[in-house]
Order: C-alpha cells, then sequence, then structure tokens
C-alpha cells in the first residue's frame, strides 16, 4: 500500500509540475551575468581594443627576450631579440581569458595554462587550440603604436 501511495504522490508532483509548461516564470538570481567570485580577475576579456596610432608602451619597457602585457588594450608586446618587437592579442585563444605575463620566452595564460612563443604566438603549451592573432604595430620615438 505504501509503494502504490509513493507513486501516486510522485505522479501528482510531476503533473503539479507539467501544468506551467509554457509559462514564463521569474527572473533566477542565479541568471545574472556576473562571473562567478571565484574565476580569475583576467577573465573574461573586458577592456576595449586599442585604436589605431594609440601608443601602447614605450619600448624601453619591453625586455629584451620578454615582453608585456598591456591589460587595458588588451595586447601583449614582446621583444624576442634587441631591436625586434611584436604585438599579439592579449586574448587567450582557449577561453578567453587575457594573458597575463610574459616569462622564459612564452606568453602566459592564467586560466588554464596555456603558453605562446613571444616570437610569433604559436602555441608551446595548449590548452589553446590557436596561436594569438598577430597585431600591427611601429615604433616611432621610442614607443610602441598600434598601425
Amino acid at each position: 500500500m505504501k509503494r502504490r501511495m509513493v507513486l501516486l504522490s510522485t505522479a501528482a508532483l510531476a503533473g503539479a509540475g507539467c501544468s506551467k509548461y509554457g509559462e514564463q516564470s521569474a527572473p533566477q538570481a542565479a541568471a545574472t551575468s556576473a562571473p562567478p567570485a571565484s574565476e580569475p580577475a583576467s577573465a573574461p576579456a573586458t577592456a576595449s581594443p586599442p585604436s589605431q596610432g594609440e601608443v601602447l608602451v614605450k619600448a624601453a619597457d619591453v625586455p629584451v627576450g620578454g615582453g608585456t602585457v598591456i591589460t587595458d588594450k588588451k595586447v601583449v608586446v614582446t621583444q624576442p631579440k634587441a631591436g625586434e618587437f611584436k604585438a599579439f592579442s592579449a586574448v587567450c585563444t582557449h577561453e578567453g581569458c587575457l594573458v597575463n605575463n610574459v616569462s622564459d620566452g612564452t606568453i602566459n595564460c592564467p586560466c588554464h595554462g596555456s603558453k605562446f612563443r613571444i616570437t610569433d604566438a604559436s602555441v608551446v603549451a595548449g590548452p589553446a587550440p590557436r596561436p594569438l592573432p598577430a597585431e600591427a604595430i611601429t615604433e616611432k620615438d621610442g614607443e610602441i603604436l598600434l598601425t
């Protein structure tokens, strides 16, 4: 008898839930666009892209064999060898996090460990599926400008 009562109760609850099918419910608090508190500050990338001709960084601030991440512009500028400057998007091709540092010849993403070469932004370590896109730059009067 108890089994029959449990089955009938379950059927009644299921039917009650289905009776609201098609009706819109009130918005849920969990459906907000704010990222969870445990998500790194660099994810997702929300800074605005730099405009053409904009100064990104002073050439002297980009170490030889390394690079500098310009977080607010979502660009990373590298100097693989003295006087050779390269620039790439700072938005990781895996999940859209911003890379946060350049060390030991790689541009590094803090979210899932992707690493990109400072020479051409090709993937050294995944999970990133593609290189970072290149950005066109020029050096003028000791400054690196987006072109």
